[in-house]
């Protein structure tokens, strides 16, 4: 243990519990930094995506500041992996598949999927208990909807 986690009492950021919010954008801030890099597309889809599902609407402002500030400040001191898996600790049962179809659309959106994209996706349904057949079934879709 730590000089700081004695004076704080394991309650560092890294320790840290997460709401379901904080839980499924840190699995969607892992899947688009997976490269090392957010481009603007990504951070536009990003946002794309929280402003239109009801997961997101009872947040203030001040609520979605305070949560991005944390899992930026996450993901600076660890990496796009820790926050994952930090995610999917946290995330309810009833989001596992919608965060992992989410997570699968903004790997297919640019158009190409990189080696790195394909093992976050490959360890985010591990990780998230998905079937290995839904899985398939999602990624098919999304392929096909990423098409054109």
């Amino acid at each position: 243990m730590g000089l700081f986690d004695k004076v704080l009492g394991g309650r560092s950021s890294e320790n840290a519990a997460l709401s379901k919010q904080e839980a499924f954008a840190a699995i969607m801030l892992a899947t688009v930094a997976a490269d090392g890099h957010i481009s603007d597309e990504e951070v536009d889809g990003f946002y794309a995506v929280i402003n239109r599902m009801k997961l997101f609407k009872v947040q203030s402002v001040a609520e979605h500041k305070a949560m991005m500030d944390k899992l930026l400040g996450l993901l600076k001191k660890n990496d796009a992996s820790f926050l994952l898996q930090k995610g999917a600790e946290f995330l309810p049962a009833e989001l596992r598949e919608t965060a992992f179809a989410i997570a699968g659309d903004f790997v297919f959106a640019d158009g190409s999927v990189e080696a790195e994209e394909m093992a976050v996706l490959e360890k985010l349904q591990a990780t998230l208990g998905v079937a290995e057949q839904q899985a398939l079934k999602i990624l098919e879709v999304l392929e096909i909807k990423n098409r054109g």
